[in-house]
């Protein structure tokens, strides 16, 4: 779910080409349920092998990362570790609206309302060990770096942003931003023209500076994290009662750095039983791994035609298409070092 912060942003319209050479981190747990969420069959249901596997985040991973790959960006992917002790509460939450929805579709399913067993199926996505462990296979077999947060996805793509080691960090969600990430790109790996319900929309990328926000809003990190607190978070879902982004945003610059009489002024204690502060240090001192390696490496052809052809039924005219038109592509450029790369 996040924090949602979309209507206090400035998102500046960008393009692909944009980030040629650039190296970016991916939040990946966050691009995946993209992945078995969107891309479904006609029903509803994940795209699935032969065998019953499901094979939707694969698709989306292989032909996402690799015209990504070809327009020359250079992709590092970020999976997340242990989730927070405060973030039981929003699992379970998310588990139970899974739940409901499964209900949902099997009624859809009875009736054979195609529209509707598609519209809850989306809704019962679930990522399992398998899955992220293919996930990381496959992009390893591609070449590019893996990074094992111990914690949240998004810390540990702001670290390596904020270290210099990669130019922004990419996800669909804002949380990054409450861990100071310089630049976060928006649909990167939905850009394109997509179909939303009966309607086809040109989806670009976008991407959002953290000081040209701060700056608009006058207001600094710490005062973000309040304000998404107030907002609500993963730790609190929908956050203080009857307080949007808008009136956050004005408490915040009222009261400015006294943020007792912040939460005292919103009725934090009226509707939540436990503290705020709770989640401010917890975003603050979120932990990261910070001996990560960002190593390229080179196609493993052999693997991925392994991986995809032969244990998922996935095309072989398709896959080996797209290998051979990424490292023909490779072939053109001069051998570079990492140090090479813009940031």
């Amino acid at each position: 779910m996040g924090t949602n912060l979309k209507e206090l942003l400035v998102m500046d319209e960008v393009s692909i080409s944009d980030f040629k050479n650039k190296i970016l981190v991916i939040d990946t747990f966050n691009i995946l349920y993209q992945f078995i969420t969107t891309i479904r069959q006609r029903d509803g249901t994940p795209l699935k092998d032969s065998k019953g596997n499901v094979t939707s985040h694969l698709t989306g991973l292989f032909s996402r990362t690799t015209k990504l790959m070809k327009e020359g960006l250079k992709l590092a992917f970020v999976f997340d570790g242990k989730p927070p002790e405060l973030k039981q509460k929003e699992r379970a939450r998310r588990v139970a609206i899974k739940k409901e929805a499964m209900k949902s579709y099997e009624i859809a399913a009875e009736k054979k309302d195609i529209e509707a067993m598609k519209k809850y199926a989306a809704r019962t996505s679930r990522l399992t060990g398998e899955m992220i462990d293919e996930s990381k296979e496959l992009i390893r077999a591609l070449g590019l770096p893996v990074i094992q947060a111990p914690s949240e996805g998004e810390a540990q793509v702001a670290y390596i942003a904020n270290k210099g080691d990669a130019y922004a960090g990419v996800s669909e969600d804002y949380d990054s931003l409450l861990y100071g990430i310089p630049r976060l790109v928006k649909n990167l790996t939905i850009s394109g023209r997509r179909k939303f319900g009966a309607t086809y929309v040109n989806v670009t990328p976008k991407m959002i500076s953290i000081s040209k926000n701060l700056n608009k809003l006058g207001i600094d990190q710490e005062q973000l994290i309040i304000l998404a607190i107030l907002v609500g978070t993963d730790y609190n879902p929908g956050g203080v009662r009857g307080i949007g982004p808008k009136t956050a945003l004005k408490l915040v610059k009222e009261y400015k750095h006294d943020f007792d009489r912040i939460f005292e002024e919103a009725k934090w204690d009226e509707n939540l039983d436990f503290d705020w502060k709770d989640i401010y240090y917890l975003i603050k001192n979120m932990p990261v791994k910070k001996d990560y390696k960002l190593e390229f490496g080179k196609i493993n052809k052999e693997k991925i035609y392994s991986m995809l052809v032969e244990e998922h039924d996935f095309s072989a005219e398709r896959v080996n298409n797209a290998i051979e038109a990424l490292m023909k592509e490779e072939s053109k450029k001069t051998q570079k070092g990492l140090g090479d790369w813009v940031k």
